[in-house]
């Protein structure tokens, strides 16, 4: 079994009800109707013609991507340092 890699999106957006048809882009995990924003899950084979189709959307301000894959998850010398 293949599990497919998945990047997420965080889309601002002008206008929160044609927001959710960024339902048939991804899947949508978060709207936020305060900040106005969408946090979104896409297939990461197809990102970048993904995001530069949501970026001519006229309701899109800016899509920024997940910074998640470049944070280290080596937590090894973190735990093995003495403590302050």
């Amino acid at each position: 079994m293949n599990i497919a890699e998945r990047l997420g999106l965080a889309v601002w957006v002008k206008d929160l009800k044609a927001a959710r048809s960024l339902g048939r882009m991804g899947n949508i995990h978060y709207i936020s109707k305060r900040l106005k924003y969408v946090y979104l899950y896409v297939d990461g084979r197809t990102a970048d013609q993904l995001i530069h189709r949501i970026e001519r959307l006229p309701y899109v301000q800016r899509v920024e991507r997940s910074q998640r894959t470049k944070i280290s998850l080596d937590f090894s010398k973190k735990i093995n340092s003495p403590h302050i």
